[in-house]
Formats: structure tokens, sequence, C-alpha cells
């Protein structure tokens, strides 16, 4: 009965809890938007003038016209609402370039490049920092602690374009080891099954090695503290005292508890799924989401940046919403604290 009673508590609490913190992030994403939406149009220029401006017919009255056409001559709040009009049905209206494509289909169409991309990178980085962290925390200040350290920070305190530029100076010009752009070959279609996925692997080898080594600081740094808080604890000591295998005592317990906090980095990581392509797409020429974000800007396509301002920041609260309900189940503190 009492056992009934708890889980009933239990379940409103947490109900409770998930109301409020989904109400927050609905809140939250609506200032995203009324932000973005306004230092977009903050910016000087408008759309139209990279149509108008390279054509040398175009008069004050067509460039009138287009600006109807668009509703850019509304004042910038009433351009807001209607957007959020449009957006409450899912339409993001359509690209400000010749092709006046609607923005959705011409992000989605670069979305699946820009996710695989990202998703195998940051597998790496969690293998990775897993493995540098945790032999870090087990041998603190040895050699091999001291060169991991070293190399790591070399990654971080490199700018991501110079060395995407270096390693296709030479190992895509010099030594002609692996293509420096695109994402298959001109032959594509004409190889077999294996050879396209050779081909493609080729192609993707030098962008993730760049997202990977320059993030894997962070994330090793992050394991090594918190393993060897870990593997201070008492149970550590009592499980090392019962003669437990090192291991087991390292690999089974300790770090199952030393993870979780970095599950939790990797899933507020989410958002680099996007924002983070920017930079290495543009590089390496890779037709992504990221690239489109890039010639959106340089255009001042509107509707394309704010459906990409849209993903980011969806991407960005689910991730912290996966982070709270993460930390509410696992502490109940922090769920009564929030009621």
């Amino acid at each position: 009965m009492l056992r009934d009673t708890y889980n009933v508590i239990l379940n409103i609490t947490m109900l409770t809890y998930l109301s409020k913190k989904s109400l927050e992030l609905l809140i939250t994403f609506f200032g995203i938007t009324l932000v973005s939406f306004f230092l977009i149009n903050l910016a000087p220029g408008k759309p139209t003038d990279v149509l108008s401006d390279l054509n040398p017919k175009m008069t004050p009255e067509i460039r009138a016209i287009y600006e109807k056409h668009w509703g850019l001559d509304k004042p910038v709040h009433v351009r807001y609402f209607v957007w959020l009009k449009n957006f409450s049905k899912f339409d993001f209206g359509n690209s400000f370039s010749s092709d006046s494509r609607p923005a959705w289909d011409k992000i989605k169409e670069r979305l699946p490049i820009t996710i695989l991309i990202n998703s195998i990178s940051m597998f790496l980085i969690f293998i990775i920092a897993l493995l540098i962290g945790i032999h870090s925390a087990v041998k603190p200040n040895s050699l091999s602690d001291k060169i991991t350290t070293t190399g790591v920070f070399i990654g971080f305190a490199m700018p991501v374009f110079w060395l995407a530029l270096i390693l296709q100076l030479i190992l895509g010009v010099w030594l002609n080891i692996l293509p420096v752009s695109g994402i298959k070959s001109l032959n594509y279609e004409n190889l077999s099954l294996m050879q396209k996925i050779s081909d493609s692997a080729r192609h993707l080898c030098l962008p993730i090695f760049v997202t990977v080594f320059g993030s894997l600081a962070g994330l090793s740094r992050y394991v090594r503290s918190t393993m060897q808080e870990a593997l201070s604890q008492e149970y550590i000591v009592t499980a090392r005292a019962k003669g437990l295998p090192e291991n087991k005592v390292i690999y089974k317990h300790a770090l199952r508890n030393a993870v979780l906090p970095v599950i939790t980095i990797i899933g507020l990581s989410i958002p680099g799924l996007i924002s983070g392509s920017v930079i290495f797409e543009t590089i390496f020429a890779i037709p992504g989401v990221g690239q489109l974000l890039y010639t959106a800007a340089i255009s001042r396509d509107v509707n394309v940046i704010m459906a990409e301002v849209v993903i980011v920041s969806i991407l960005t609260l689910f991730g912290n919403l996966l982070a709270d309900i993460g930390y509410a189940l696992a502490d109940p503190r922090i769920r009564i604290a929030q009621r």
C-alpha cells in the first residue's frame, strides 16, 4: 500500500516537473525565434539586393515590386508575426534565391550528409575521449598522460579552418592520398558498390578527422576528472579491498558512475550536428546544411536562415530537456526542488 502511494506521488511529481520544464522550453523557443528574426533583419541590405545588384536592368520600380511580393515592404514586427503564423503550419516559406524553392526542401535534402558526418564524429569523439580520459585518470601525471594531454590540447588550440587547409595541402595536394573536397568522385556512378563505399569513406576522412581532433580536449579532460573523482570514492576502496580485479573495478564500478555526466554532455552537443558544420562543410565543399547556412547568410536568405535557426534551437532545447529528465530520474531531489 505504501509502495503504491509512493509510486503515485513519484509519477505526479515527475509529470509536474516535465510540464514545468516543457513550458519553460516553449517560452525560450519563442524568445529565440523573436531575437533571431529581429537580429537577422537588422543586418544592412535586403534579400532582394542579391538579385537586383547583379541585374543592370533592375529599376527602383521593379525592386519595389519584388519587395512587395516577398512582404519586405512591411515593418519587421509584422513580418515576424506572419512568419510565426506560417511556422505554426510548419511552413518556413520559400527561399529568396533565384530558384525560390521551399526553405525546408533545401534543408532536408542536405540534412542526411550533415547528420552522417557529425554522428560518426561524435561517436569517435566519445570513444576516443573515453579511452584517453580513463587512461589519464588511472595513470595520472605519467608520460603517456602528458603526451595525450599535450596532443589533445594542440588539437583544441588549432583553428579548425587552418588545420583543414594544412591537411588539404599535405594529404591532398602534395601526397595525393585523400581527396580535398566533395563527397564523391566524378566517376562515382560507374563504380561498384564496394568502390562507392571506399570512395565515400576517403572523401569523409579529412572532415571527420578535423572535427574529432579539434573536439577531444574538453571531453577527455572531463572524463579524466570524473573518473578520478569516482576512483577516490569509498565504494572503490571497498571493491579493491575485497580483491576484485583492477579492470573490473575500473570498467564496471568506477566507469559506470563516471560516464553519466559525460553522456549528458553528449546529449547537449546535439545542436553541433548542424551549427558546427559551417566551417568544415564550406572548406571541404560538402553539400550539407552548414554550407547552406553559410550561403544563405551571404545572400541574406532570411527564410532559410530562420529555418536552420529553428532546427538548431529545437535540437538545443531537446538536448537540455533530455539532460533534465536524466538528472531528475537519477536524483529525486531535483524533481522535488523544482516543484
